[in-house]
């Protein structure tokens, strides 16, 4: 079973790290992200409070967020194995995180840190360009990696757009944030002998080879 947990700021390329790992593994990616974004598209009283904070870069309440990683954990796709990025995003929902795991019957596997700086960061979630279809991630200020027709998915031909919080002053928000209250969750994974540590700054290959070597081993 892989279980793989990654800890990394906005838009260190968690997302783009997934989408190869469910293809080679078979095992979903489980981005608390992406379900919060469907449920803000709802007309509906918790679809219109995860739209407000969401877009102002805070954090949605943890009762929420816990609700849905216990009911996405428990399906049948998950007993293979599962990729989780954007949670947990503190200590105290790294505890709570453990006791689901446990709830489940599951081992918390490989926790892996992606280290990058801040000015790298900025150009990346500035640049940012989601499909609305299929969710491929594609970045118009890196010429590697930005679409062959603007607004238009390579992959799919799905409109392209900028997320809410893809923006410079929501991204300081959720950076001073992820350093204050995400990054004591290192220390929490280090003692378990399970987290692992790559330099994000580097090209996806090389990123991704470190990933593979880290997934394969365990």
């Amino acid at each position: 079973m892989k279980n793989i947990m990654f800890i990394a700021p906005p838009a260190a390329g968690k997302g783009t790290q997934a989408e190869w790992i469910t293809e080679k593994y078979n095992i979903p990616h489980i981005s608390t992200g992406d379900i919060l974004r469907d449920i803000a598209k709802e007309d509906s009283e918790i679809g219109n409070y995860v739209a407000e904070t969401m877009a102002s870069g805070k954090l949605v309440k943890d009762e929420i967020t816990y609700q849905l990683i216990e009911d996405r954990l428990s399906k049948d796709d998950c007993k293979n194995g599962f990729i989780i990025d954007g949670f947990p995003r503190n200590l105290e929902q790294a505890k709570e995180y453990d006791k689901i795991l446990a709830n489940l019957g599951y081992e918390v596997g490989n926790v892996i840190l992606l280290n990058i700086n801040e000015k790298t960061l900025e150009k990346r979630i500035t640049g940012r360009r989601v499909c609305e279809d299929c969710r491929t991630i594609f970045n118009i200020n890196d010429p590697a990696k930005a679409p062959q027709v603007d607004s238009v998915c390579d992959k799919c031909g799905g409109k392209l757009y900028q997320r809410q919080d893809d923006n410079l002053e929501a991204f300081q928000t959720r950076y001073a944030m992820y350093q204050e209250k995400t990054e004591p969750i290192i220390e929490h994974y280090r003692k378990q002998n399970v987290l692992h540590e790559v330099d994000a700054n580097n090209t996806f290959d090389i990123v991704s080879k470190q990933v593979d070597e880290i997934i394969s081993k365990n």
